[in-house]
């Protein structure tokens, strides 16, 4: 569907019949939440509520399941090694001196013509036997062998964003606005189940595959000795019956009940809202809890260790365990009331972790001034999963204005059961002991978010010019301005057009961005030259997201075939051992680690991959640009608050060059 063919059938009143008749991809609901987002800023509730579009006919279909086109997703290619080492070498350029890039230039011409070939072919007949050769290698090495903690090193934080219309912060509203949000997040999980979410297509009308979502619910990661392993009790109803209970965590003690009643429906909020309201009440009348979720802080051997010692203590544990490993989400009941979004963000990444379990793909936290947010296991889907379920929920929201209009009426249900672990003190040593470890991490990062509001999409758009590019050079503009040295940025690149496949990096950092950064900076180059200078850039960076999201990016492939040689036992090739690898980013030495959120009002955040780097997750509003800046504390190098300052004056810059040059032709 075109832009302004969606626009007009929201605008037109018409859609709960006409959006039926057209395939809905990522740019309309992309629409649509611009679209609701204009509504939020302008309009009063009455009429926001009146027009937003129904979720359901925008998400839901009747007509065909939402995993039925998986079998006829292209496999994931190999690609071309010669293409592969030319991206390489090119996105080394702008970190070494020419002597460093003559040296690096040999090193890759050799493992072209030598090893890299041996590698190619055995690569080549690995993908022959499989539909996606990187799929395991990917989890193995991006999650499951890592025996750090994952949290908040490696776990993505999302912010509900309900507080921007309907939900402001609010004292005594945390329980009621929980029900109303898990009702709606439950309806979501109940599409899945039922195969009536739609396939999602790409903005070519290309097929996406939904794997990642199978995953998003009842599933959780489990510690292991030398490697994790992720655990999906999510079945569709076609394969059977999955888990229908929730865990919920609060002051320490963990609980569970049914989220679906005897009918299989699920639970309305007044249910849910009651089912809380007695967990909270039974908390703040009884000490802290035992706090095991901690444990999930901890170095990954350690836990596996100490869970392994749980489950073994009493058969009550291991079938606690599978209960809070098997239910739909994770809920936390908190007792923080961040004043902002900046501490929102931190609090749920690195908030208390006795009333988390890090290793759930979701655990929803409500705070107790009414705010919401997500914390999520990485290893199970990318955050655009979350960002589909959030906006999905959202929708609703405004629809109904916050307030449940369905019945009061609450049926009788079992009372939630708090789960009574057997413990010994080696257990609770282990507990103390993940406390002081998440601490040292969680003590030392740094979460800032602020709204960029002199421009946004609109803007933007009608200069021509990609949002998401114009953001990624003001990255590399502002990174340049503050250190006087280019930095190896990762920015997310889907390649969900193909089977089980989730991402390439986009190497963004480039030398025409260099160039164009420079010139920015130079007094005595005019705004015509900057223009065209920036106009050469985003250009190289569209082609290079284009050809990331047909695998023709390096990393992965590289990746695959450090993974060849890995796995036959060979020396690791000098490509891997050269200082220009690390340099550029390689091995996950990326400086600015960054992802596009899309144009949704949901926002998300990560940790930096390095020490001396940023995280830098943004959305991108029809008016406004929002950067969510995360950083250490212990790197003398890194200052958020400033690079922030800097970044909003190069987009000042930015809009205001394109402003000049379009007046002057």
């Amino acid at each position: 569907m075109s832009v302004s063919r969606s626009v007009y059938l929201i605008r037109s009143g018409c859609l709960l019949t006409r959006w039926r008749q057209f395939p809905v991809d990522l740019q309309t609901r992309s629409n649509t939440a611009i679209y609701c987002s204009r509504l939020c800023s302008s309009a009063s509730p009455d009429k926001m509520a009146a027009r937003i579009p129904d979720p359901d006919v925008i998400f839901a279909s009747d007509d065909e399941k939402t995993f039925q086109f998986q079998s006829g997703l292209p496999s994931l290619p190999v690609p071309d090694l010669q293409n592969t080492l030319r991206k390489y070498l090119d996105s080394v350029k702008p970190h070494v001196t020419p002597e460093e890039y003559t040296r690096t230039e040999s090193i890759v011409h050799q493992f072209g013509s030598g090893v890299g070939q041996e590698l190619q072919q055995k690569l080549q007949n690995k993908a022959q036997n499989s539909r996606n050769w990187l799929e395991k290698w990917w989890e193995d090495m991006a999650y499951f062998e890592g025996r750090y903690p994952i949290a908040p090193l490696v776990n993505l934080g999302g912010l509900f964003p309900y507080a921007n219309h309907c939900y402001p912060a609010k004292a005594g509203t945390q329980i009621e606005r929980a029900g109303m949000i898990l009702h709606y997040t439950l309806k979501f999980w109940e599409l899945i189940r039922k195969e009536r979410l739609k396939s999602e297509k790409d903005n070519k009308g290309k097929r996406l595959c939904m794997s990642q979502f199978k995953r998003a619910f009842n599933t959780c990661r489990i510690p292991g000795v030398n490697k994790d392993r992720l655990l999906s009790y999510f079945l569709t109803d076609s394969q059977g019956t999955s888990p229908g209970h929730l865990t919920v965590m609060c002051k320490g003690h963990i609980f569970v009940f049914d989220a679906v009643d005897a009918d299989g429906e699920i639970l309305t909020p007044p249910a849910i809202q009651s089912q809380l309201q007695r967990i909270k009440d039974k908390c703040d009348n009884q000490p802290e809890g035992l706090g095991l979720g901690a444990l999930t802080a901890e170095e990954r051997t350690t836990w596996a260790k100490t869970r392994n010692q749980l489950a073994a203590l009493h058969p009550n544990n291991y079938t606690n365990l599978e209960l809070i490993q098997s239910s739909i989400i994770n809920v936390a009941l908190d007792d923080n009331q961040p004043k902002d979004n900046s501490e929102m963000f931190y609090v749920t990444l690195a908030g208390n972790p006795v009333n988390r379990w890090f290793d759930k793909s979701n655990t929803f936290v409500f705070y107790e001034n009414g705010l919401g947010a997500a914390n999520c296991d990485h290893a199970p889907c990318d955050g655009m999963m979350f960002v589909t379920m959030l906006l999905y929920t959202d929708l609703h929201i405004m629809r109904c204005k916050g307030q449940w209009k369905g019945t009061k009426e609450i049926h009788e249900q079992p009372l939630p059961v708090e789960l009574e672990f057997h413990v010994n003190d080696n257990i609770l040593s282990a507990i103390e002991h993940a406390k002081m470890v998440y601490k040292t991490s969680a003590d030392n990062l740094v979460c800032l978010t602020r709204e960029y509001t002199k421009y946004g999409k609109t803007f933007l758009r009608s200069k021509n010019l990609h949002p998401s590019t114009h953001m990624q050079m003001a990255l590399q503009y502002t990174y340049y301005k503050m250190y006087k040295k280019p930095a190896p940025t990762y920015e997310t690149a889907t390649t969900r057009r193909y089977f089980h496949a989730r991402t390439e990096t986009l190497r963004s950092c480039t030398q025409e961005a260099l160039d164009w950064s420079k010139a920015m900076l130079d007094p005595t180059v005019k705004d015509e030259t900057r223009k065209q200078l920036y106009l050469v850039a985003t250009s190289k960076h569209n082609r290079l997201m284009e050809d990331a999201k047909h695998l023709k990016g390096c990393d992965r492939h590289l990746l695959g075939l450090s993974c060849i040689a890995r796995e036959e036992s060979l020396r690791t090739p000098d490509l891997y051992q050269d200082p220009a690898f690390t340099r550029s980013g390689g091995g996950g030495n990326f400086v600015l680690s960054t992802s596009f959120a899309g144009y949704t009002p949901t926002s998300g955040a990560v940790a930096p991959m390095v020490e001396h780097g940023y995280g830098i997750f943004y959305r991108i509003g029809h008016d406004r640009i929002v950067p969510i800046i995360t950083m250490w504390k212990s790197s003398p190098e890194t200052d958020s608050a400033k690079f922030c300052e800097l970044l909003f004056q190069s987009l000042d810059e930015m809009g205001d060059l394109f402003n000049i040059s379009q007046s002057k032709l």
